[in-house]
């Protein structure tokens, strides 16, 4: 599986792009400011469904516009298919596939598998939980099928009942009683729950999938003696201790029950601080190294080798789980690397079926990598970089897609 095509309307900083890619590296180099981290970042949306720069689409979409869209080429055994996905700034985000019917995000989140590498990995160890969160919540959408939408439906109830809570935060500083409305609370709360302890359990087992061959390819980089190893850290702790029966329905109203006190007990605290105090949005994944947590006792290259081999585990696991090579993203690491992670990461990439690699220039490359090279530069303002017209090339890849929905 590779991409083959992609065209951009109005994403980020692009109106309109259209750009091909080879099998194998692929550079796309250019001074800082044209947008080749907004070209790949849009490749990761197509995948993950969520970009790790933005916390919200609205970013996504060009200043002024009302509305983005990525479309994709990807082959395939020999088959061309045609992914599309609209981001509006108001709404949710829909997808078609070959310009098919529309679809809901989740229909092709993880069908387009990828892993990118950034200059903010390291902040994956030493950062604040939510980079964490952001990288599992990716992860999980690509290998686990129901994820995407379990957790668009904790979100939904988790902004609902933050709603309610700010509404109960404000009648009690106004003086008004507010037991009479924690009936309605209680049955988001429910709801909260429910969806809740949905998400956990993936988020669980994802990190569980990951542990072992994140501990072995650390200590393939790191050398002998080093060890690491990953703890998930759930909010609804009552989740993890549920034991043979955590999928009996028996077991399941019993770790209900148990985290419905504990929200009665804090109950008097989410009001006055009107906002959700647990929940999978408060998880976090600890990263352990050498039996010692990470953020506060490795040093900077520690982080990034820890960082290295998270990603790395991924595309492994995305790999193993799927039967596809994942398209392998590099946004202008190498920048950022010293000598010796530099080649780890060149070896790693020069064994994979695509790799996008962005760049400030070509000559940055390292030595022993021979890889298409697409000038940004050239792209910018309707410009191409292989002397085929944009237009043009957007219309055959819709052509394309309408061929494939008609055969």
């Amino acid at each position: 599986m590779f991409v083959s095509r992609l065209a951009l309307d109005d994403f980020r900083s692009w109106h309109r792009l259209v750009v091909d890619f080879r099998p194998g590296l692929n550079v796309l180099f250019g001074a800082n400011g044209l947008g080749k981290t907004n070209i790949v970042e849009a490749l990761e949306v197509l995948s993950t469904g969520s970009s790790h720069r933005a916390a919200s689409s609205v970013p996504l979409v060009r200043a002024h516009e009302s509305r983005a869209t990525i479309r994709a080429n990807v082959e395939d055994d020999g088959a061309t298919t045609l992914y599309e996905v609209t981001i509006p700034v108001r709404g949710s985000n829909r997808a078609r596939i070959n310009s098919g019917k529309s679809l809901y995000m989740r229909d092709v989140v993880g069908r387009v598998p990828s892993v990118l590498f950034s200059p903010e990995d390291q902040r994956l160890v030493s950062a604040d939980p939510a980079g964490r969160r952001s990288f599992l919540n990716q992860a999980a959408s690509q290998l686990t099928l129901d994820y995407y939408d379990a957790l668009q439906r904790f979100n939904q109830t988790a902004r609902q009942r933050s709603a309610l809570l700010r509404q109960l935060s404000q009648r009690r500083m106004a003086g008004e009683p507010v037991d009479v409305a924690l009936s309605g609370l209680e049955i988001w709360t429910g709801q909260f729950i429910e969806s809740g302890m949905a998400v956990t359990r993936m988020r669980a087992h994802v990190i569980e999938r990951l542990g072992a061959p994140f501990s072995r390819i650390y200590g393939e980089l790191a050398g002998e003696g080093q060890s690491a190893r990953l703890a998930y850290a759930p909010s609804f702790d009552e989740v993890m201790h549920a034991g043979d029966g955590a999928d009996d329905a028996a077991a399941d109203m019993q770790i209900h029950a148990a985290i419905s006190r504990h929200f009665q007990r804090i109950y008097p605290g989410e009001v006055a601080r009107a906002q959700n105090l647990i929940g999978p949005h408060r998880d976090d994944v600890i990263v352990e190294l050498n039996g010692l947590p990470a953020r506060e006792y490795a040093s900077n290259g520690e982080m990034w080798t820890l960082a290295l081999a998270l990603k790395m585990a991924l595309f492994e696991l995305l790999r193993d789980t799927r039967g596809d090579e994942p398209l392998l993203i590099l946004d202008d690491v190498f920048a950022q690397l010293d000598e010796s992670r530099r080649w780890q990461i060149v070896d790693f990439a020069r064994r994979q079926g695509q790799v996008l690699i962005t760049m400030a220039a070509a000559t940055d490359m390292p030595e022993g990598l021979d890889a298409h090279r697409i000038d940004v530069g050239r792209l910018k303002d309707g410009g191409d970089a292989d002397g085929d017209g944009v237009d043009a090339r957007m219309a055959a890849l819709v052509a394309t897609a309408a061929g494939r929905r008609n055969a």
